[in-house]
Order: structure tokens, then sequence, then C-alpha cells
């Protein structure tokens, strides 16, 4: 369901040598898993015998023991509904292999065998295993138990939409691996079964490594190493698990030096198929190297029984309500001054190259707070004063003395002199010669007071060789919230790129790194007022009357929706399915459909907006500028959107 699946490791307790006591353990690890309904599992290298046995190998004993348990396993599949993937060694024609069965439903599907052997410093697989490349062509199918299967470094497997492989241990830190071979081949999920000893930094090389992997490849990567209870006679095996999707890691077993445990975790390949879609280098990759590409081989489960693997729901996939943020403060904390350092490199060119002063409108809210943070430290890098900050606040019928004040405030803090220019009676004659009642509240009359402030900026710039710089972040930009050649315009915006969710904190990690020490104060009070572009009159007690969230919708529902249609093209169904996850508690089913068709009407009625925005730097992965990250026609109908919304119940 909305290309969830769900996956699971499985390090069971080894007894090297002993087929039988691992086989007990193996069917154990298999049936708690299926009662979490995991759809696939995957056991460590050689999980069959274990993986140090070394010169046992040679023991036909030891051999047919593995193979009859295989077998045994093979059998036992029928009682389950996840694919297995097991290590065990592979003998045919005089030659052993290391492998990996590939298990389903009854049905031994493929046996994916080991590229790469390691032949160094702790390592003597040369001894014991041929090479997947030693396999003669002519034994691309082999006969098992009277049953035909594919065998080689060559097989993809698809089930129920999914399509994986298998990689074994050293395969994996080959330069060219066939995990990378097998992505470019359509595999979206890479499974590693693996004997990795353990080594002071080798977990923290290995786990990037797998995240390197995972983001090169555009693929989730599945990796699960013996543990702890293989031979110490010479190594230690620490039972190192994890997964990574895409570059982030998304699970990994706790303990340093583990055993006898299962790991599960939910994939979203929806994320991986976007990334695909949109990643053109990777289908180039794909034909520059076609000739490793067409050998593959496609083994569909599917037809090998009638046997399906179960929905998956994703309730295992963590979901961020606030994927702008990082989850902890440190992190939060690092992100924001990136970002920061971001919008004053590219202010700070912008000025230097036309030689220009920042002007901005102050109102005392957060998005121009921020902007003028922007442009007071693009002044300092580029060594200029503080007085060519041009600070323009322009009170008019929706102002409260708290934003007022806090604009003054604020300028002053960081060594510039408010200019303060009423627009007040200007907005009245506007509106009178319009033959406007005062005493309608409408879209005119709060769009007179943006249109009025955007043409005093304008001008004021033309009189001293300033450069107005905008003030509106990428959640208005998404839903157009914003007046049309009024805070829509200016001749650089720092913040287009900034979600309003991240605005806040943005603020906040000025104050918390002493950016502007003397400021401090009035920085946490306006990140504590509540959100407004204050173009209605204030109430009785001179409070903001006008809170935007009350109109639009919570900030928070909106960026989570933008992050997800934007970054992954994701339906509205699965983008409510996955809210519903997040914001579980905080807000109703109902409430949710609701904002989620306030966005998209919003986001595809609005582009008109977006498609004449002005310059700005971008930041991360999602923008909505029209020479970049968005082109989208101003009239593209969302009937289809729309309507996939009210089939939800």
């Amino acid at each position: 369901m909305h290309d969830f699946y769900r996956v699971s490791t499985a390090v069971p307790d080894v007894s090297v040598g002993d087929v039988n006591y691992n086989y007990d353990r193996i069917i154990e690890k298999i049936e708690k898993a299926e009662r979490y309904e995991s759809q696939i599992i995957a056991f460590p290298e050689m999980a069959i015998t274990g993986y140090s046995c070394q010169d046992l190998f040679f023991q036909n004993s030891l051999l047919k023991k593995a193979k009859d348990a295989i077998k045994n396993l093979v059998a036992y599949s029928e009682r389950v509904r996840q694919v297995i993937i097991v290590g065990a060694p592979f003998r045919y024609d005089n030659r052993l292999y290391n492998a990996a069965y590939v298990i389903f439903g009854g049905c031994l599907c493929g046996i994916t065998l080991k590229t790469y052997l390691p032949n160094y410093a702790e390592f003597y697989e040369k001894r014991w295993f041929d090479s997947a490349t030693d396999l003669p062509d002519k034994y691309s199918v082999v006969d098992f138990n009277g049953e035909s299967v594919p065998v080689g470094n060559n097989i993809i497997y698809e089930l129920n939409g999914l399509k994986f492989a298998v990689e074994i241990c050293e395969d994996l830190w080959a330069p060219v691996s066939p995990g990378t071979l097998y992505s470019l081949a359509g595999a979206e999920l890479i499974i590693n079964i693996s004997a990795s000893n353990e080594l002071i930094s080798k977990r923290d090389h290995r786990k990037n490594l797998i995240i390197e992997t995972s983001a090169k490849n555009v693929c989730d990567y599945l990796y699960v190493s013996a543990g702890a209870s293989e031979s110490t006679q010479d190594l230690i095996f620490s039972g190192h698990s994890m997964l990574a999707e895409n570059g982030s890691l998304i699970n990994e077993n706790a303990d340093f030096i583990a055993n006898d445990y299962l790991m599960m975790a939910d994939i979203d390949l929806g994320r991986i198929r976007s990334d695909r879609m949109r990643n053109k280098s990777f289908t180039d990759t794909t034909t520059f190297l076609k000739g490793f590409v067409n050998r593959m081989t496609v083994v569909d489960l599917a037809k090998k029984n009638s046997r399906r693997i179960t929905d998956c729901d994703g309730k295992y996939y963590i979901v961020n309500k606030h994927p702008f943020i990082p989850s902890t403060k440190s992190k939060r904390l690092k992100r924001c001054e990136e970002i920061f350092d971001m919008q004053v490199g590219g202010l700070s060119k912008r000025l230097k190259l036309t030689g220009c002063k920042p002007v901005i409108g102050v109102s005392g809210g957060m998005d121009s707070t921020l902007a003028l943070l922007v442009a007071a430290r693009a002044l300092e890098k580029l060594g200029r004063p503080a007085s060519d900050l041009v600070a323009i606040t322009m009170p008019a019928f929706g102002t409260t003395d708290r934003t007022y004040n806090n604009s003054l405030k604020l300028i002053k803090g960081l060594g510039a002199e408010p200019i303060i220019i009423n627009i007040k009676e200007a907005c009245e004659k506007h509106l009178a010669d319009l033959g406007h009642d005062m005493e309608t509240k409408d879209i005119t009359y709060e769009n007179t007071q943006a249109r009025e402030r955007t043409q005093i900026l304008m001008d004021y710039a033309n009189m001293i060789n300033g450069l107005v710089v905008g003030t509106g972040d990428l959640s208005e930009l998404a839903l157009g919230w914003c007046t049309y050649n009024g805070d829509q315009m200016s001749m650089y915006n720092v913040n287009g790129s900034i979600p309003k969710t991240l605005v806040r904190w943005m603020i906040d990690s000025v104050a918390e790194n002493n950016v502007f020490p003397e400021c401090s104060d009035v920085l946490r009070d306006i990140t504590d007022t509540p959100i407004s572009p204050e173009l209605l009159p204030p109430d009785e007690n001179g409070n903001i009357s006008q809170k935007t969230e009350d109109k639009v919708g919570p900030y928070e529902l909106h960026d989570f929706f933008l992050y997800y249609v934007m970054r992954y093209g994701y339906s509205p169904a699965k983008v409510f399915y996955l809210a519903g996850r997040a914001f579980e508690g905080e807000y109703t089913r109902e409430v949710i459909l609701n904002w989620l068709r306030v966005f998209y009407k919003r986001f595809f009625n609005q582009q008109f907006k977006r498609s004449c925005m002005p310059d700005g730097v971008k930041v991360g992965s999602v923008a909505l500028s029209p020479r970049g990250d968005l082109r989208m026609p101003s009239d593209a109908s969302f009937n289809i959107w729309m309507k996939e919304l009210e089939r939800i119940r």
C-alpha cells in the first residue's frame, strides 16, 4: 500500500558447524518476523553453517547437511508469507560457491553467488570458494532437488511490484559492485548478507559506505552481518544490521556487539521511484553500462507460485511531521546556521555586484525580521557600515503597538536608524479615488496596503541607489499568500526557499548563537508573535485580529503537504495517509483533509504569482523558482487531484 514494504534482518544465535541448531534458530526468527507481517527477511552470510567454518567447508558431511537444510527451509516456506534470504554454501560441478538462497512460497526462486572474494589480511575466502565469475555460462540455470533454479550474480527478483537483488559482503566494497549494476537494471532494494568482522572505526566506515551506496544507486539498501556467536578464534563479529534509503539511515541495531535479534523496518519505494524518474544521470549511466545491465535475469516470484506477500501499511516507517526541520537541537542549529550563511552569501554577491544599499520593509513579523538579519550580516561581511541598512517601517490600519515597537527595537539594535512612513492617509486617498467604502474590509482594502508598501520601497530604492530585499517565504509562495505586485515582488528575495515552519527556528538560531547580541530579547518576542499580515484593524484590546492560520490553515500542515508533493510527487491519497500518521492526535482526519484540499486548490490557482517571482538563493531540495525547480503552467487544472481527495473516506 502506498509503495511501502516491510523488511527485516535476523541475526540468530549460531553454533559453528551445527546445521541442525542453526536451522532451528532461523525458523524461530522467521516465525517471529511473520507475526510482524514482514515481507522480506534476510539472514547473514553462511547463516546455515556459520561463516567461520574455515576448512570444514571441505567436509562432505557439512555440505550435505547444509543442502538438506535448504531443502527443508524451502518446504517450510509454504507456511509463511515472506521472502526468505539465507546464506549457505552451494556446491556444483566440483566447485564451491558462497551463496544467498532466495526462497518464497515453497519454491527456491534463485541462488545468487558472491562475486568478490576477500583474500587479504584476515580473509582467506579463495581457499574455499570460487567466484560467481568462475561459474560456466552453461550453468546459469541449475537443477536443485529436481527443480530448475537460476544461479549467478545477475539475478533480479520481482514480487508484487518490488524489484530487489542480493549481493554478498565483499561485493559492496568493490569499486563497481554487483549492487550498482542491479540498481541500474531496475532493482530498487539491494540486500547484502554479510559476515564482516568488527574492528575499531569499521562500524562507522561500513555505515557511511552503505549510506553513500544507497544515495549513489538511488535505492534502499538492507544490510545484515553475522553476529557475536560466530567463532572468536581470531576475529569478533558484531551482528551489524542497518537500512539506508537514498542517502538516509532509516534504522540500525543499537548494540555495538550484537547477537540473536530481529530488526524490522518499513521502506518507502515511492521516494526511490520519484528520484529515479527525475535523475537523468542515473538513466544515462544505465545506457553507458548497458552491456552489463542487459545480462541481468529477472525472476518473477509470482510465476513460481500463486502466493503473494502481505500488503504493508508502513506503520513502522517513521514520518517526520516537520520534514524541513532537523529532529535534534544541535542538528537544527547547525542547519539553520548553514542556511543563514547561504542567504547572506547570495545577498552579499548581489550587493557587491550592484553597489546598492539593501532596502527592506520591516513589519515586526518573522519573515521581514529574518530578511533584515540577513541584510545586516551581509553588510558586515562586505565591510560596510550598519548605516547602509535601509529599514523602513510602514504602519497602516492593522499595525499593532507590539509589532511596530519590535520593528523599531530591532532596527536600532542592528545599528541602523529606522525610517518611518505612515501609509494610512495614502491608502485612504487611494481607496477614495477608487470609490471604495472604508468600512468594507475586503481584499481591495487589504491589498491596497501591501501594494502601497511595495511602491514606497521601490521608489525609495530609486532615490538612494538601493536594492529592495524581499521577505516572502516558501510557504507563502506555495499558497499564493501574497499580494500580486505587492509583497510578492522585490529585487532579490532572500527568504524565497525558506518554509514558514523553519523561519521561526532560523531567527531562534541567530539569537541562540548570539550573532546580534543586542537583539536577542526582541528576536524572541518576535518569534512569539502570531503570524499575521496585519492588514485588518486590531481588536478592541489592540491585539492582532487577523491571524493567517485561521484563514489559510496551519503552516505546519501546509509545509508537510508541500514537502511530499514537491519532493516526491506523492498522490493526494498518500500525502493524506502520511499526514494522518504524522499528526495523529493533533488534527482529525477531517481537518487534515480540509486543509489538504485548500493546499491543492491554492497551489494550482496561485502559480501565476510564482511564474514571475524575483531571484533568490535556493537552500534546500524543495524550491518553487520558475527558473529552476518548478516549471508549471499558470492555467493547469487541479481536477484529478481534487477528485482523488473526494474519494477519501
